[in-house]
């Protein structure tokens, strides 16, 4: 007899909703559920998280790419760092698993990681007036370096997400948001931001896999709520505030990183 959670179910939905409708979500407020919710091991957390969002993703993507809303150039850039990095970081943590496995160092990570998501969805707006007035102002030379830094990008996200499941959507979009004020309008973005966490969370995932920090029970469980979930996200994507939705989760995720920092002090 199978037994369901259906607390479980629900996280899953909620978070699948969420980041259907935003790109944002699948590590920054699931990890933080699977540690303090559910108990689970910080790397377990990590791992299961990262195919979590890879799978719920991979189902929104379907319905953003219907609607032809995918920037295939910004993401070959974007993945040539992050792709990179992951690999790098997931080798790290199989080499120095003392080190990396430790469970106060995953959660301070982790706490540090989703306050500074939070923060960047705070100032997404800010950070989108700044890169359009240089982009206008300075076309040329913002031109030259937007390359380069979408690929650097991308290899900060590729550590993170590695590490800490984090950051692939939150600061993904904020990242995006600063480099093409112009190219990517907000559906544009959630849409780019979402396709381009997916390999990058299943490269990263299938390392942690090798290490044996998935827990596939678990991961069945949540994918029940968060697949339909997101797919009821992405088909509303175009018509719900983003902004409005955006400053509530990162409202949430203030409280959330402070609980997990503050855990860690005492």
């Amino acid at each position: 007899m199978i037994n369901i959670d259906f607390l479980q179910v629900l996280a899953g939905s909620c978070t699948g909703l969420l980041v259907g409708l935003t790109g944002v979500g699948g590590g920054a407020l699931m990890t933080p559920l699977l540690l303090i919710v559910f108990g689970v091991a910080p790397l377990t957390a990590v791992g299961t998280d990262l195919w979590f969002a890879a799978i719920t993703k991979l189902f929104a993507s379907q319905v953003h790419h219907k609607s032809n809303l995918v920037d295939w150039g910004i993401l070959r850039k974007m993945w040539m760092g992050s792709l990179t990095m992951s690999l790098v970081t997931v080798g790290l943590i199989r080499l120095y698993p003392s080190w990396t496995a430790s469970a106060g160092f995953l959660n301070a990570t982790i706490a540090i990681a989703i306050m500074v998501t939070a923060l960047g969805l705070v100032f997404q707006r800010q950070l989108h007036a700044l890169g359009r007035r240089f982009r206008l102002n300075d076309a040329e030379q913002f031109k030259h370096w937007q390359g380069p830094l979408t690929g650097m990008a991308g290899g900060v996200l590729g550590i993170l997400v590695s590490l800490t499941s984090v950051g692939a959507g939150a600061l993904g979009a904020v990242f995006l948001t600063y480099l093409y004020p112009l190219r990517l309008t907000p559906p544009r973005l959630v849409a780019t931001d979402i396709v381009h966490a997916i390999p990058l969370a299943v490269l990263a995932g299938f390392g942690h896999l090798m290490i044996g920090n998935v827990n596939f029970p678990l991961l069945g469980t949540l994918l029940l709520g968060s697949i339909p979930g997101a797919m009821l996200g992405a088909r509303l994507a175009t018509r719900l505030p983003h902004s409005v939705l955006k400053f509530g989760l990162a409202t949430v995720l203030l409280a959330v990183g402070s609980k997990l920092a503050f855990a860690q002090l005492h």
